[in-house]
């Protein structure tokens, strides 16, 4: 159960973020601060008490705080971006970390990881390899979460930026997913739904309190998951899409 988040203001540099997407265009500022307070509004829906900080225009992806900690229940862990133009970023929510964890651990050179690559599903970690999280930071990160009584499933991740761009492992089992995944082993034993390549960006998908938070614009999948039943909150995520953002990278949920 969920009671806080942690989200950061996108700030008007949020046009120069880092991005691999293609034919999207450059964000819209003011429709990313409107996206991004209906965001909010959906975390609340949620039950969180949501935590505003302010923005950075330093850092133009400063607003994707999960990439910077991952948090559980025992102790919080401030990460070492793979991005360079990012790393810095993890000074930043240090404060922020502190006022809520006594415990924190740190990931250290030569170890990079994102939290957009950490997906957590009761007492395992899925810990994506990536262009971003390089093996030494998920062995890393692995070692960490093995002393409080967790496991820890590597997971290779090509034809997307992080795990969780990707992948969506619901509590039912239920996996909703891109196709790179279709043969990976760390996911035996869940019911896998693949989805169009026309909706890839619909597989990542934020689980809150018996709540899904969804991408609108994605009828199909949207389709399949009410089929399952679960609770949908829908909202546009259209601009931070432009800068390879997704659901669960604008909040750290705990």
């Amino acid at each position: 159960m969920f009671t806080k988040a942690i989200i950061r203001k996108p700030g008007k540099s949020l046009i120069k973020g880092i991005t691999s997407a293609q034919g999207l265009g450059k964000p819209d500022y003011q429709k990313a601060v409107s996206q991004h307070e209906s965001y909010q509004r959906a975390l609340e829906s949620c039950g969180l008490e949501v935590e505003v900080l302010e923005q950075n225009e330093e850092f133009p992806d400063s607003c994707f705080v999960e990439d910077v900690a991952v948090i559980f229940d025992e102790a919080a862990v401030i990460t070492n971006p793979g991005a360079p133009a990012r790393n810095a970023e993890k000074k930043l929510i240090m404060e922020t970390i502190k006022n809520h964890y006594q415990t924190i651990e740190r990931i250290e050179e030569p170890g990079t990881l994102e939290g957009g690559d950490i997906m957590q599903d009761g007492k395992t970690f899925y810990i994506g390899v990536s262009e971003r999280t390089n093996r030494e930071g998920a062995m890393q990160l692995k070692a960490i979460v093995e002393k409080y009584g967790y496991q820890a499933k590597l997971v290779p991740v090509c034809e997307v930026l992080h795990l969780k761009t990707g992948v969506t492992l619901f509590p039912d089992g239920f996996l909703l997913a891109g196709a790179s995944f279709a043969s990976d082993k760390a996911f035996d034993g869940a019911v896998r739904h693949f989805v169009p390549q026309e909706e890839s960006y619909a597989a990542n998908c934020l689980l809150i309190n018996g709540k899904v938070i969804v991408p609108s614009g994605f009828p199909k999948t949207l389709e399949v998951l009410k089929s399952r039943g679960y609770d949908i909150i829908e909202t546009d995520m259209s601009e931070f899409r432009k800068i390879d953002g997704g659901l669960t990278c604008l909040s750290l949920r705990f």
